[in-house]
């Protein structure tokens, strides 16, 4: 059974006992975190969510990402600028999907 849910602006095809890493959700590590913002589950689909469906998750880890370096520069301008970013997620473990 695998389902496909919608959390932090992007979608994520997901099955029993997958870990997987998204955008920062609050939680204490070990506590349990509920998707319901289910768009499929198997062959249901919904228009634009299932009514009732629902995932459940723990919470692995909440840590940071690797880092990405943004950089711009015109040429001929003396114009360079380099900035770097590191996007918190947290890091969870499908447990349970229920379909409604």
């Amino acid at each position: 059974m695998f389902a496909v849910i919608k959390t932090g602006g992007k979608q994520y095809k997901v099955a029993k006992d997958d870990i997987f890493s998204v955008e920062k959700i609050d939680g204490e590590v070990g506590s349990d975190v509920v998707f319901d913002e289910v768009l499929m589950v198997d062959d249901k689909i919904g228009a634009p969510r299932l009514k009732g469906a629902k995932v459940t998750a723990e919470v692995i880890n909440q840590t940071r990402d690797d880092k990405i370096i943004i950089f711009k520069k015109n040429r001929r301008k003396g114009y360079r600028r380099k900035q770097g970013h590191r996007q918190y997620i947290t890091v969870v473990k499908i447990k349970d999907i229920v379909a409604a």
